[in-house]
C-alpha cells in the first residue's frame, strides 16, 4: 500500500492529488472488473447500496489521504489517520486499559500535530478527514465482509464510487489552470500517468483491499483495527527508503504512541474466530465443526 503511495507522491507535480487518487480508484476498478465480474444480483437493491457507501468512504479516504501526504510526509500522515480504526477498536470494548489505549492514541496524534500544524495546517485536516473516513472503511467493511461476497461488492462499490468522482479528474497539478479546467485533463494521455495509474490500483487498492475482506471474514472489525498497528511505521519506514522522509524527534514519539495504543487495546468484544468451517452433518442432523 505504501510503496503505491511513494509512487502516487511522484505524481502530484503533473496531476491533482485527488485526481490521482481517481485515477488509482478508476485503475483499481478496471482490474477488480477483469478479474472478478460481479453478477446481476451485485448490482440491484441493498446489497448495491452497502457496497455503494462502503466504496464512496473508502474513494474518500484516499482522496483525503493523498491531499494529505502532498503537504506531510507518509508516516506522519498515516499515524494522524491511524486514530480513526484506534477509535473504532476502543469503542467495542469499555475495560480501562482500551480508554489508556484512546489516550495514548491522542497524545500521539497530538504530538505529531503541534509539529505540523505551523507548517501545513491544511495537511494535519486532510489527515484527519482520512480517519474519520478510515474508521468508516473499517465498519462498513465488516459488513461487505460478513454478507459473503466481499470481493464483487468492493467491484460494484469502487465502480460507483468512480463515477460519482469523475469530477476530480478536472483538478489539474500546481503547474495547470484553475480547478476543474477541461485542460487539466492534458496529462491523463500520457502512457506513463496511465501505466502508474493501473499500478497504483493494483498496489494500493486491488491487492490491500482484498485481502482486507479475507480478514473481515474472520476476525471482529476491532480485532482488525488491532491488526492494522503496523501501518504507521511500515508508513514511516517506506517514507524513508523512498521519498527521504525522516521524522524529527517528537514525531516519532507520537508514531510510537500511536502504535502502542493499538498494541495496548484488550481483545475484549472481538468476535470469536472458528477453528474451522462448519462441516454438514448426516440428513436431519446440524452442522458439525
Amino acid at each position: 500500500m505504501y510503496v503505491g503511495a511513494a509512487l502516487a507522491v511522484g505524481l502530484f507535480d503533473r496531476v491533482a492529488p485527488a485526481a490521482v487518487a481517481e485515477l488509482r480508484l478508476i485503475g483499481a476498478v478496471l482490474v477488480l472488473l477483469a478479474w472478478h465480474r460481479p453478477g446481476r444480483a451485485a448490482w440491484r437493491g441493498v446489497r448495491l447500496a452497502r457496497a455503494a457507501l462502503f466504496g464512496l468512504a473508502t474513494a474518500l479516504m484516499n482522496v483525503a489521504y493523498y491531499e494529505a501526504i502532498a503537504r506531510l510526509p507518509l508516516g506522519t500522515t498515516v499515524a494522524i489517520e491511524f486514530v480513526g480504526p484506534v477509535l473504532v477498536a476502543a469503542v467495542a470494548s469499555r475495560r480501562f486499559r482500551d480508554f489508556g489505549a484512546v489516550g495514548l492514541a491522542a497524545l500521539g496524534v497530538l504530538l505529531i500535530a503541534d509539529v505540523r500544524w505551523a507548517g501545513s495546517p491544511e495537511g494535519v485536516l486532510w489527515a484527519l478527514g482520512a480517519a474519520a473516513m478510515w474508521a468508516a472503511y473499517v465498519l462498513l467493511g465488516k459488513r461487505v465482509a460478513s454478507a459473503g461476497s466481499g470481493i464483487d461488492d468492493l467491484a460494484t462499490g469502487f465502480t460507483v464510487a468512480a463515477v460519482v468522482l469523475l469530477p476530480l479528474l478536472l483538478l489539474g497539478g500546481p503547474d495547470a489552470p484553475a480547478a476543474f479546467a477541461l485542460a487539466n485533463l492534458a496529462p491523463l494521455a500520457d502512457p506513463g500517468v496511465i501505466a502508474l495509474s493501473v499500478g497504483l490500483g493494483v498496489l494500493s487498492s486491488v491487492v490491500p483491499y482484498v485481502l482486507d475482506q479475507v480478514v473481515l471474514r474472520r476476525v471482529g472489525q476491532a480485532r482488525f483495527a488491532v491488526l492494522l498497528a503496523l501501518l504507521p511505521a511500515t508508513a514511516t519506514i517506506v517514507g524513508l527508503v523512498l521519498l527521504a522522509q525522516l521524522p524529527g524527534a517528537l514525531e516519532a514519539v507520537g508514531i510510537l504512541l500511536v502504535v502502542a495504543a493499538v498494541a495496548l487495546r484488550s481483545k475484549d468484544g472481538d468476535e470469536p474466530v472458528p477453528d474451522a468451517l462448519p462441516v454438514a452433518g448426516p440428513a436431519g442432523e446440524p452442522p458439525r465443526r
